[in-house]
């Protein structure tokens, strides 16, 4: 199928984004106010018509922040742009195409579409890295998107109702059994502040004590928050471990069948939750470009950000393995992360633009500011320029970073009314699991009993 006549053009030159993430979004914005008028035309194909500011999402989960304020929509942002909702499948760059699923592609005969370009920004991010442990699959809780977060949310509340409402204490055990695996800024600032918000929820709970819930972290090192360093990692275990939170460093998850985590220490724990958050590997899209791959699946980019060997071609982000200038040595990458995404996606448009004028590139060169994390309300740990703090301060600085790097000044000004308002209130603790089935009484009601089709 060829591409449609919305978005066919044969005289201006074409740049196709694929993601809509830090870099899809960041690049895309910083292209569409230096353009000129019919200099060019930016496409950004995207799965969701939204980018997920991902630090946000423990404070979403624990009902800090709305979760339609974590998100920034892509077509309100990017006004200049062409928004197009599907996946990118396979690229072709010799021939500059791209085939794309979108949602009717099912419904017209299941051909892709094929998108024509003339620039080519592969942005598509990285996926979480599921290893082959038995029972994942079927009882896991992912947390990168903010529906997971929003539905782990409801299933942390869903086991209090669980287990106030039982009186087999093999099921109560379970219920209140959290275990995460991965001790990164995901699984951390997940479960620090998904505790806090259950230990809150726990004071309209008949029955339930807080020395009830079991929370365990499992992480595979010897330590969590690396990036914050050795000296608040050490920290942030004992402000853990002091609200009686299981920290198991040095061991993995062996498997969570039948509702029983089994680590590798031989602990076997009954639990309803198994949250998993080990890690990340790049997007499996990069296989099908052809493009020259590094070490660990990442585009091997030049320094500024053109993909090693090609032309028209750029990458950032998560996806690239872009060389890291101010580590003094050879054979070092920025590490993929949020910091260096949004700052490479501002280098990757001014240097697309110089490619389009004729004019010399710019080496992406960023030296890294530091790190902060949060370990729930009112307490977390940063490494600012050199500096270090804990506890309160850290937490204020931790807020006050996110809240100046959170796309567009509405989702500022929105984000800072409610954790204002957040203070003044006391916290919402509904579960709103049934958002996940909405048609469940329709279905029951017109079907005698027989769950709804998917739509």
């Amino acid at each position: 199928m060829t591409e449609s006549a919305a978005l066919a053009s044969a005289s201006t030159p074409r740049i196709l984004v694929v993601g809509g993430g830090y870099v899809g979004l960041y690049a895309a914005l910083r292209l569409q106010r230096r353009l000129r008028r019919g200099e060019a035309e930016i496409v950004i194909v995207e799965p969701q018509p939204y980018m997920t500011y991902q630090p946000f999402l423990p404070e979403a989960a624990a009902g800090s922040i709305s979760p339609r304020h974590v998100v920034v929509p892509l077509r309100r942002v990017l006004h200049k742009c062409r928004i197009l909702v599907g996946e990118v499948q396979a690229v072709d760059h010799d021939k500059r195409v791209a085939t794309v699923n979108t949602p009717a592609t099912d419904e017209e005969g299941g051909l892709g579409l094929e998108i024509r370009y003339d620039h080519l920004v592969l942005a598509p991010g990285s996926v979480s890295r599921a290893l082959p442990v038995p029972g994942l699959a079927e009882h896991g809780i992912g947390f990168r998107t903010v529906e997971e977060a929003i539905g782990l949310r409801n299933h942390v509340l869903e086991q209090l109702d669980i287990a106030s409402s039982t009186r087999d204490a093999e099921v109560r055990e379970a219920a209140l059994t959290f275990v995460f695996v991965g001790g990164g800024y995901a699984g951390t600032e997940a479960l620090a502040e998904l505790e806090n918000m259950a230990r809150y929820a726990l004071r309209y709970y008949d029955g339930i004590r807080p020395e009830d819930m079991r929370w365990v972290l499992v992480e595979a090192a010897d330590r969590i928050l690396p990036e914050v360093g050795d000296d608040l990692g050490r920290y942030a275990v004992r402000e853990l471990r002091g609200r009686n939170i299981d920290i198991r460093l040095q061991t993995r998850l062996e498997s969570c069948e039948q509702r029983i985590a089994t680590l590798s220490d031989g602990d076997r724990l009954p639990t309803r939750t198994v949250v998993w958050t080990a890690g990340m590997r790049p997007a499996p899209l990069l296989a099908a470009t052809g493009l020259p791959l590094g070490d660990g699946g990442r585009l091997r980019t030049e320094p500024t950000l053109r993909i090693a060997g090609t032309e028209a071609a750029w990458a950032a982000g998560d996806a690239a393995a872009v060389p890291d200038l101010t580590a003094g040595e050879l054979g070092v990458f920025c590490a993929p992360n949020a910091q260096h995404a949004v700052r490479q996606a501002r280098v990757l448009a001014d240097n697309l633009l110089a490619d389009l004028r004729g004019r010399p590139m710019a080496e992406y060169r960023h030296r890294h500011a530091g790190s902060v994390a949060s370990l729930g309300l009112h307490q977390g740990v940063a490494h600012v320029y050199g500096r270090t703090f804990k506890g309160y301060f850290a937490w204020l600085i931790h807020r006050a970073y996110h809240l100046s790097r959170v796309p567009t000044v509405n989702r500022k000004a929105r984000v800072l009314a409610e954790w204002v308002l957040s203070g003044l209130f006391s916290r919402e603790i509904v579960s709103l699991g049934s958002l996940e089935h909405p048609r469940g009484d329709h279905g029951l009601a017109a079907g005698a009993d027989r769950a709804p089709d998917k739509p």
